[in-house]
Parts: C-alpha cells; sequence; structure tokens
C-alpha cells in the first residue's frame, strides 16, 4: 500500500497540523536530565481520510460538519497528557507515544511526530528525532 500524502484530493485526504507545541517535558537519559524538565517543541503532521468531501454536492462544500473532521483540540491535550505522564529517557520514545496517540482516531492515516529538545547545545537551536507511523 502506497503512503497517504498529507493532503491529496485524488485520496480523499486533508493534512492536519500542530506547530510549534513547546511543552516541559521529563525527558533524557542523564542524571541531570531526571532532574529538570526541559523544553521540547512538539509539531504534527497527520494525514486524514476526508471520506465526507466525496460525498459533499459542491453546494454543500463551505458548510461547517464538526463530526468529520479531527479535533486539534483533542490532539493538543492527549500530546500534553503523555508529556505529563512521566519521565521519558528518550526523544524517539516520546515521538512514537504521540504518534499512537493521533492513530487512534482511526481516521488519521499516518502521524508525523517531530519532537526536538530545545536546550541541549548552546551552539544549536535545536536536537531531536521525527517519527512517522501510520494506521493499518
Amino acid at each position: 500500500m502506497d503512503q497517504p500524502r498529507y493532503a491529496d484530493a485524488a485520496c480523499l485526504t486533508r493534512h492536519m497540523f500542530i506547530r510549534d507545541l513547546v511543552l516541559e517535558a521529563s525527558i533524557g537519559v542523564y542524571p541531570h536530565e531526571h532532574a529538570a524538565r526541559q523544553l521540547v517543541r512538539i509539531n504534527l503532521d497527520l494525514a486524514v481520510a476526508d471520506d465526507g468531501a466525496a460525498k459533499l454536492s459542491r453546494a454543500a462544500i463551505g458548510q461547517d460538519e464538526l463530526a468529520r473532521v479531527v479535533s486539534y483540540e483533542t490532539i493538543v491535550l492527549r500530546a500534553r497528557e503523555i508529556v505529563a505522564a512521566g519521565h521519558v529517557q528518550l526523544v524517539e520514545t516520546l515521538a512514537e507515544r504521540l504518534c499512537e496517540a493521533c492513530l487512534a482516531d482511526k481516521r488519521v492515516l499516518s502521524a508525523r511526530a517531530r519532537v526536538e529538545k530545545l536546550d541541549v547545545f548552546a551552539d544549536a537551536a535545536s536536537v531531536g528525532v521525527e517519527v512517522e507511523r501510520r494506521n493499518g
């Protein structure tokens, strides 16, 4: 099966994203990282099935229908819960947990999570990882 593109009219997908969510996280493998929280920046990109778009007439396009979209608020609240749940050693693990949470909504075909630690090196804006997972 081909990887779903994030926004693709032919494949009936829309691109949902959350940009630059900055949270304090207990993350890292070193003792000093267990002692103090660090800032992380989270970016999420979701390919979301847009089956409803195929069924809408041209006149109906643009009508608000909350039931056919994935909630930004739900995703952000879940990301905050995951970060607050306790210490994580690896940014890879945090990114995988974020993807898993996004994919819990079966309309999400694929999820990409980028997690950056912002205060690791004085001469680098950030370090981190990007992970992509898909449903199915």
